[in-house]
């Protein structure tokens, strides 16, 4: 594919998103998370794996970013987590072709007790590849245990960022890794605008999670 800026890219990956139910924005009936918490808006990147143009689609576009921020020896290597990670590392060592790994949640309980699957070099650049990042915590995991194995870890890529946490940024940069991602919510916020998608009401009401989901939260419990 040709070049394309990181604006345009972030566009197009949510617009790409958004039309294979992906992303979803739903501010009058709010989704319930895992945590219980109420959330107007809710991504499910693993949708991606069954639509193979649009998925083929995505990944040029982070090889392509990708290669433009780091260059072409950035990596030695590249490890997905497990398990929604996966896929995705393996699609992105293939566009790169290099080796790949993938790292489980928590060592093995029997074997050899690992924690990372595949053969990782001593000293090897490996480039974390996730499916998404929300507050950064599960990254960290992920980094600490590629470089108890010996590995350098200094790039991440997602393909979502939800970029509304604001401790997401800074738990990366602590860590020593810079995060490369395609889109965030504000991107497809944008692109649910401009295509109607969305009523003017209902926006706003999106815009208020991002700026503070605690308080969007407590006035939606006193409205209820």
């Amino acid at each position: 594919m040709g070049m394309m800026d990181k604006n345009s890219i972030a566009k197009k990956a949510a617009q790409t998103l958004l039309n294979i139910n992906a992303v979803h924005l739903s501010p009058d009936e709010p989704f319930t998370l895992t945590s219980g918490k109420k959330s107007p808006v809710y991504v499910d990147c693993r949708k991606i794996i069954s639509f193979p143009k649009e998925r083929s689609e995505l990944m040029g576009m982070a090889e392509s970013m990708l290669l433009s921020a780091v260059g072409e020896d950035a990596f030695d290597s590249v490890a997905g987590g497990e398990t929604a990670g996966v896929p995705f590392a393996a699609w992105m060592a293939e566009r790169l072709e290099s080796p790949m790994q993938y790292i489980r949640k928590e060592a093995k309980g029997c074997g050899r007790g690992a924690r990372i699957e595949g053969h990782l070099e001593t000293g090897a650049r490996v480039l974390l590849v996730e499916d998404l990042a929300t507050d950064g915590g599960s990254k960290i995991s992920f980094i600490d245990a590629l470089r108890e194995a010996d590995a350098q870890v200094e790039h991440c890529f997602v393909v979502f960022f939800y970029d509304i946490f604001p401790t997401a940024r800074q738990k990366m940069e602590d860590a020593g890794v810079e995060l490369h991602y395609l889109t965030t919510w504000r991107y497809v916020l944008d692109v649910a605008a401009e295509e109607k998608r969305l009523t003017k009401t209902q926006i706003a009401s999106v815009e208020s999670f991002f700026a503070d989901p605690d308080g969007w939260r407590m006035e939606l419990n006193a409205v209820h």
